[in-house]
């Protein structure tokens, strides 16, 4: 322990002995100037020295034009450049593939060579029609039986379009009298429907169960989200028979109309429908009566 000690003693003595550096002139030996140093004073002056280098180096590197004359880093303009030159010639090569079939198609079409089957009446430009091919066509009784059948088709439909190929269509989820109807002035965004209180309450369409608790100001509450971006809300229940998770059916009870919560007058059942996170009014698409 003591040999330790004086090891120490001893390493830490060179490390402050003193020195002094003195410059001479050679020919006359006259002292210029000197300096009084240690090792200690030296190491430090060269670590500092060294990192001070280095941090002056990144910077320059990082944060200056100065990175472009070391091999291996690109200039910042030629990259701008690359990445134009690679859009201009990606424009360039649809341009040609479009001129090459439109020339396909002339060639086709004065050589007679082409399968008439395999023509595509969509991709036909449309002409204007003038008054000399304009026709007036008188409407008959049929005529207007369909328009009236597609209009009551289409009055209940939620979809984007009535064209839409598809089977889907909202189960009213009780019946009764309209109390309170949708209101975006008054931001009321459902339809209060007045029922007996029990009344069964049923899902208006397949979907899955995301929300069923307990609120203060709504009582029991169901909510259920559908295909299509479609969700349904189903408040101010005396009762719900679905937990979170569950897959119901359309037409499947999932409630019971009720009185529950602060926000309500009567048995009546508060029904809310969002299509793609914006709310619709529901008597534009299912019946309630």
């Amino acid at each position: 322990m003591a040999q330790n000690k004086k090891t120490k003693k001893k390493f830490a003595k060179k490390l402050l002995h003193k020195y002094r550096m003195v410059v001479l002139n050679e020919d006359t030996f006259e002292e210029r100037f000197s300096f009084r140093l240690t090792r200690l004073n030296v190491f430090v002056t060269v670590g500092l020295s060294a990192i001070f280098l280095v941090a002056i180096t990144t910077i320059l590197i990082a944060f200056t034009p100065l990175r472009e004359y070391i091999p291996g880093y690109s200039s910042a303009k030629l990259k701008e450049e690359a990445a134009n030159l690679a859009y201009v010639s990606d424009s360039l090569q649809n341009v040609i593939r479009l001129n090459d079939q439109y020339l396909n198609s002339i060639k086709n079409a004065l050589t007679g060579d082409f399968d008439t089957e395999k023509l595509n009446r969509d991709s036909i430009l449309s002409q204007p029609i003038t008054d000399a091919e304009y026709e007036e066509i008188n409407r008959i009784k049929a005529d207007s039986l369909l328009r009236e059948e597609v209009a009551q088709e289409d009055k209940y439909n939620i979809l984007p379009t009535a064209t839409d190929d598809i089977n889907f269509s909202l189960f009213p989820p009780v019946k009764g009298t309209i109390s309170d109807p949708y209101s975006l002035e008054n931001k009321h965004y459902a339809v209060d429907v007045v029922t007996s209180r029990n009344a069964p309450i049923k899902s208006i369409a397949d979907g899955r169960v995301i929300f069923a608790e307990w609120t203060a100001e709504t009582g029991y509450v169901i909510i259920i989200k559908h295909s299509y971006g479609l969700i349904s809300a189903y408040k101010h229940n005396a009762s719900i028979s679905k937990s979170q998770g569950d897959m119901v059916r359309a037409g499947e009870v999932i409630a019971t109309a009720g009185n529950t919560g602060e926000l309500t007058t009567g048995p009546h059942v508060h029904f809310e429908l969002w299509n793609e996170g914006n709310p619709v009014d529901p008597s534009e698409y299912i019946d309630f009566n």
